[in-house]
């Protein structure tokens, strides 16, 4: 992955003879790149590396270059976090940046991909981070621009910690020494490295959710749902990263990559390539919980519905007997009434007969409705 010299170093303004640095630009000067301190939060952190040692801390933009032109065989390391549109063109304008890698670093939210510019590589990366706390997964997104004497990072997201990368190259400078696709590796090592923990992290989420859903918690469905977005987003970041560096190493021989960062990028894509078969197994496994969960529902819905049906069943039995028994005792109820009325006209009231008569035909009314249910068994 060795790069060639980058066709702007001849773009850059000449030192004068004696080889003292042309003086910075005045701020209203148009030609001269917007300098941004540290204080405005952008630029997180530059330096220059002459031998994979620290020479110098510029604190701004401006100086960064300034101090690169005086160390022609040194390297800058430029870290930026949510840079202004001015900080990404003044980098444009010095280091010759094409112009879709600039709007892709200034738009952001691109998917992750490696391409080449000329003499300048152009890398997009997905970092994670699982939060405890909110047990969720938060997603960060990284662009770097690697070419001969440079490597710029502008980061949109708090992952991945790159101060922590930084530290561990300037802990190596015999690693540092071999150039800006070295830094590029341990970003790429981080990152990768990064996705460990929220491996860990959904894996555990996924054994709790197992354990709501047969569980009867009516609330893991929502859960399920969050989860499996969260994976389609992790895989996104983790699935076109093993093609990446499949592609990196497929350009060891072409561009002359040291061997010891082939071993280390060979590494790296072992353990992304781990990650994402992980992420797919995870995508697999909450589908099926889904699926799981989606039945559970079924049969619980389907034994409320019977345990409803079943009461509603009995409750109509018991109407049925309170039908039955009022209509047996409402016969001689109108029996009754209806003899009961003594107007002088009814023949019946001076019938010897009458009395009897009346006890039998509401006895006989009652049993022949008693028989009549019980046969239909409302009773």
């Amino acid at each position: 992955m060795s790069l060639s010299p980058r066709r702007n170093q001849w773009r850059r303004r000449p030192l004068p003879p004696g080889g003292s640095p042309p003086p910075t630009p005045a701020s209203g000067d148009p030609a001269a790149p917007s300098p941004v301190h540290k204080d405005q939060g952008s630029v997180v952190q530059a330096a220059l590396y002459r031998d994979g040692r620290r020479v110098s801390t510029p604190d701004s933009l401006a100086e960064t270059f300034r101090q690169l032109r005086e160390y022609p065989d040194g390297m800058a390391w430029i870290g930026l976090h949510r840079p202004t549109e001015a900080e990404v063109l003044s980098l444009a304008a010095e280091f010759d940046l094409h112009e879709l890698a600039v709007e892709d670093a200034l738009e952001a939210h691109q998917r992750p991909k490696l391409e080449r510019y000329g003499d300048t590589l152009f890398v997009v990366l997905r970092a994670a981070r699982y939060l405890d706390a909110q047990e969720e997964v938060e997603f960060g997104e990284l662009h770097v621009f690697v070419g001969r004497d440079f490597l710029i990072t502008v980061r949109h997201g708090a992952a991945p910690d790159l101060s922590a990368v930084r530290q561990r190259m300037e802990k190596s400078p015999e690693l540092l020494a071999l150039g800006p696709e070295a830094v590029l590796y341990a970003i790429l090592d981080a990152v990768v490295d990064g996705y460990a923990p929220v491996v860990a992290g959904v894996q555990n989420d996924i054994d709790e959710i197992e354990t709501e859903v047969f569980g009867g918690d009516p609330a893991v469905s929502r859960r399920i749902y969050e989860l499996a977005r969260e994976m389609v987003e992790f895989q996104r970041a983790t699935r076109p990263l093993v093609g990446m560096l499949h592609a990196l190493m497929a350009g060891f021989a072409k561009y002359g990559t040291d061997e010891e960062l082939q071993s280390y990028l060979r590494d790296v894509a072992d353990h992304v390539t781990h990650t994402s078969e992980r992420v797919d197994g995870f995508r697999q496994a909450l589908a099926d919980i889904l699926t799981v969960n989606a039945t559970l529902v079924t049969q619980q819905q389907n034994e409320e519905m019977r345990a409803m049906a079943e009461a509603g069943f009995e409750q109509n039995e018991e109407i049925k007997k309170i039908s039955s028994w009022a209509a047996i005792l409402f016969a001689p109820t109108l029996v009754g009434t209806i003899y009961g009325m003594n107007f002088e006209s009814m023949p019946e009231l001076r019938w010897a007969f009458g009395y009897p008569f009346a006890v039998a035909l509401m006895a006989v009314v009652c049993v022949s409705l008693y028989f009549i249910f019980k046969r239909r068994d409302w009773l």
